[in-house]
Order: structure tokens, then sequence, then C-alpha cells
């Protein structure tokens, strides 16, 4: 069962992730693109999944996390991972260095 690609608002913080991006930044102009064209492919990616069982990572989430490893030359996903684990324990801890570095926002 596919599960929905709804985007979780503030779980561990006050501030929204869109609030803490800066409206220039070069991947919002890219994460629209990639909503428009997950949008048009919507139809076939639910022929894919069946209707019952349990629900699955969406296989948007997974696609963009596919294409941010493609643009920040990231290696491998236990890499990547690696990398948003180490970034988002440093915003919790209120270390704000590098935010808009490598990695971009996320």
């Amino acid at each position: 069962m596919r599960g929905p690609d709804v985007q979780q608002a503030a779980m561990f913080s006050y501030l929204t992730l869109e609030r803490r991006i800066p409206a220039d930044h070069p991947l919002r102009s890219i994460r629209r693109l990639t909503d428009r064209a997950l949008e048009r492919i919507d139809g076939e990616l639910d022929k894919l999944y069946s209707p019952t069982g349990r629900e699955s990572i969406p296989p948007e989430r997974l696609l963009r996390a596919l294409l941010l490893m493609v643009l920040y030359s990231v290696r491998s996903e236990r890499q990547l991972m690696e990398h948003w684990i180490v970034r988002s324990n440093r915003l919790r801890c209120g270390d704000w260095r590098g935010w808009t570095g490598s990695f971009g926002w996320w």
C-alpha cells in the first residue's frame, strides 16, 4: 500500500522548515519543478502499489532524496542518512552554522 506524501509541519521545532529556508535558495525552484513532475506521474505510481497491506514510504520522498544525492554528489544512501542525522542533531542543539552550506537547506 502506497504511503501518503504528507509534510509534517513541526515535530521538534517551533519554526517550520519553510521559515528557515532562505527565499532565494536554488533548491526552492528545483523543489517546485520536482513536485510538478511527481504530480504528473502520480497515477503511474498508484498502479505500482497494492491497495491492501502496510503503508510504504511514499515514493515521492524516495525520489526527492535520490535527487538530492545526485545534486550534492552523495555516494550512498547510508552517507545521505548520516549527513541528514548530523545536520538535524546540530539544528536541534541550536548550532546554525552551515545551514546553507553543503547539503543545502535540509
